[in-house]
């Protein structure tokens, strides 16, 4: 049987909100397999499914920039090792200058974007490399992406941690302003239903069918009931079904029938998000030094 550490119940607490001893259960039933775990609470206790953007296991900061014509626009990610190097101007600076860069130079990737020359004939490389000598933190390009359109794009940064990029057409610059803000606010997957992953949906039904089937009640109520929690679960997860966070009483979709305007896209990047952090079982290592001692 896999160990269990206390380290491993923790994080299943912070993804699910539920108890210790109902977490080390679903780790010990699931042999130590994090992800089985969370899905096996989620069916016995109907617990919501966790949000990747909170579990920010990284520091650094989010670079954005959109062309003033509004065409052309691009998000990166920078990471370092500490908010207090993430604070650094110098470090603010890369950050806003390589957003700047990629979206007038479109390298391919993060590859092509290290090697190609930035004004002052170095590489984005040698810049990075000497920016590490100067903060003592290793510091990385971890990610980035470059829209261009027909329609108008906006950006919106929320403490240089969570950035949006957002294409949209019709509305002003104050609409998309307030839709980047709200997709900040709110992360949605995708802009509309037609573009929720097949896997995804097959996975949060199957999870609703084994909860409705613990009530007992006849399959057709039980298919009723799925439906509903999957109506729900779209709107929730979907541009267009969640409630515009200015106005809670009227979804995006309806904001945007009542704008004339669509989104064609957006991206989101939050600071850290799916790097995990090795995580350390404090009462393994207190015990090991004492009997060292």
């Amino acid at each position: 049987m896999a160990e269990i550490t206390a380290g491993m119940v923790k994080e299943l607490r912070e993804l699910t909100g539920l108890g210790m001893m109902e977490c080390k259960k679903a780790l010990s039933e699931t042999e130590g397999d994090l992800k089985a775990a969370e899905d096996l609470l989620r069916i016995k206790s109907g617990a919501k499914a966790s949000k990747a953007a909170g579990r920010v296991a990284a520091e650094g900061m989010i670079g954005a920039f959109v062309s003033l014509d509004g065409k052309v626009g691009a998000l990166v990610e920078i990471n370092c090792e500490t908010d207090f190097v993430a604070k650094n101007q110098d470090f603010i600076e890369f950050s806003k200058s390589l957003a700047a860069f990629v979206s007038q130079t479109n390298p391919g990737d993060v590859a092509a974007l290290s090697d190609a020359v930035m004004d002052g004939g170095k590489t984005v490389e040698e810049i990075r490399q000497a920016l590490v000598m100067k903060l003592g933190e290793n510091i990385s390009i971890r990610r980035m992406m470059r829209f261009q359109t027909e329609g108008r794009l906006a950006y919106y940064l929320h403490g240089a941690k969570i950035g949006v990029l957002i294409d949209y057409v019709g509305g002003d610059e104050t609409l998309g302003k307030d839709l980047a803000m709200h997709i900040a606010a709110s992360k949605p997957v995708c802009v509309s239903k037609d573009e929720v992953p097949a896997e995804l949906l097959a996975k949060e039904r199957e999870i609703y069918t084994a909860q409705a089937a613990d009530s007992g009640k006849p399959a057709n109520i039980i298919e009723k009931m799925v439906d509903g929690r999957m109506a729900k679960y779209l709107a929730e997860i979907t541009l267009l079904g969640q409630p515009f966070v200015k106005d809670p009483d009227q979804t995006v979709e309806k904001l945007l029938e009542i704008r004339k305007a669509k989104v064609n896209a957006f991206q989101m990047f939050v600071v850290g998000e799916g790097i995990e952090r090795p995580s350390t079982d404090f009462v393994a290592e207190v015990m090991a030094q004492v009997g060292q001692s």
